[in-house]
């Protein structure tokens, strides 16, 4: 009797101990799924001239919660554009671990992500899709009346202030008066925000005007950030790396500079999420003098040919879409997918914002320090160290 309880004890630390890993190897098939989303949308926003900045979680979460109710080859071409490998089921209860992870409290730095869902009074929604919502994403069904223009414009309010709450007023008016209609049956939102001290403050006594070179020529004189220290640092021919961990050294900013002479399409061209994980892979302790730009950065973002090029077709055209696990019939689509994004960079570390709608209508070590001074064109992103997810990714082109 007693070998049998011993048995069975074991037995269960045995499966509980498999259940862990299994969940741990869930979490990296999806974080890594989401950085080649990441990747390949950066290198289409990319082809706009200027700044960039957004959230590929937030969007892949926005459009996880629409991927819930696809099916057949909406679905299918939803999952090969996002990276979504894991089945329905657990692809939803991952990202489920994932937000329990990033809402966890720490006194060090502030990490949340909220969605909510705002749909047709009296629309028959399937009740196994607003559940599976529920339980794996928080999001809460708001009933509300996108038919009356007077309803109409209070839901578009509603939605706003909640994105503007969930964001530290980071981000405002992300849905615009035009875009939204009578035909409006369901809007799925998702907010992410960030605010963080880095692990090592710049000394504001140390910022001066220097040039920043946005080409061969053109240069603006902007505030220069200054500090030396140990950090992760890597390069090959053609890219500087360094890592700036924030307190707590759970999140960091990872930047990818060119080296001189190399333009940052070159760079653009070649980037991958295979490229990323081997320049992280690289990273050493080394003691480096570091330059960087203050900086603030706010853009928005629709994404709807972004995504079709990438190969979302079926889900944004009225006659190929099939939404039916939203409401048990095609007659739903994609109109519209929004994405706006704030981040600011100081001394002190960084705040960083951002919400994405979906909108569904009806039809080498060195003796001295190494130099890196951020003086010209390059690619940042935030980085959750734990789960190896992009939080955030950009360029900046002309601070």
């Amino acid at each position: 009797m007693k070998k049998r309880f011993l048995f069975s004890i074991f037995f269960l630390l045995l499966l509980s101990l498999l259940i862990a890993n299994s969940r741990d190897k869930n979490i990296e098939i999806l974080a890594s799924g989401n950085n080649s989303f990441a990747i390949d949308l950066y290198k289409q926003l990319a082809k706009n001239e200027g700044n960039s900045f957004f959230s590929p979680y937030s969007i892949s979460s926005a459009l996880a919660m629409t991927y819930a109710g696809a099916r057949d080859n909406t679905e299918k071409k939803m999952a090969e554009v996002l990276h979504f490998t894991l089945s329905q089921d657990l692809l939803h209860s991952t990202f489920a671990k994932l937000n329990s992870i990033f809402n966890k409290p720490d006194k060090n730095y502030q990490l949340a992500v909220a969605n909510s869902l705002w749909g047709q009074r009296g629309y028959p929604f399937r009740k196994e899709f607003l559940d599976l919502l529920n339980k794996y994403y928080e999001a809460g069904f708001n009933e509300v009346n996108f038919v009356d223009a007077g309803e109409r414009e209070k839901a578009r309010e509603t939605i706003n202030k909640w994105v503007e709450d969930k964001t530290n007023n980071k981000i405002r008016n992300l849905i615009l008066r035009e875009e939204i209609n009578s035909m409006t049956r369901l809007v799925l939102v998702n907010a992410i925000y960030f605010k963080g001290n880095w692990q090592n403050t710049f000394d504001s006594k140390e910022t001066k005007e220097m040039p920043f070179y946005v080409s061969e020529t053109k240069k603006v004189n902007i505030p220069m950030m200054y500090q030396e220290g140990k950090f992760n640092y890597g390069e090959d021919e053609k890219l500087q790396v360094l890592e700036l961990p924030y307190s707590r050294n759970e999140i960091s900013m990872i930047i990818l500079l060119p080296k001189k002479g190399i333009n940052l399409s070159e760079i653009e061209k070649d980037l991958s999420i295979e490229k990323l994980n081997f320049l992280f892979s690289k990273l050493s302790s080394q003691r480096v003098d570091v330059y960087i730009p203050k900086y603030k950065l706010e853009k928005r973002f629709i994404l709807n040919k972004p995504l079709m090029s990438l190969g979302m077709r079926d889900a944004f055209d009225d006659m190929l879409a099939d939404f039916s696990g939203m409401t048990g019939s095609r007659d739903l689509y994609i109109s519209m997918v929004i994405h706006q994004s704030f981040i600011e960079v100081n001394e002190e570390g960084t705040e960083a914002a951002a919400a994405t709608a979906v909108i569904m209508s009806g039809k080498s070590i060195a003796l001295q320090p190494i130099l890196f001074k951020a003086d010209r064109p390059f690619i940042f992103l935030i980085h959750h160290i734990q789960t190896n997810t992009i939080l955030f990714m950009g360029r900046l082109v002309e601070p």
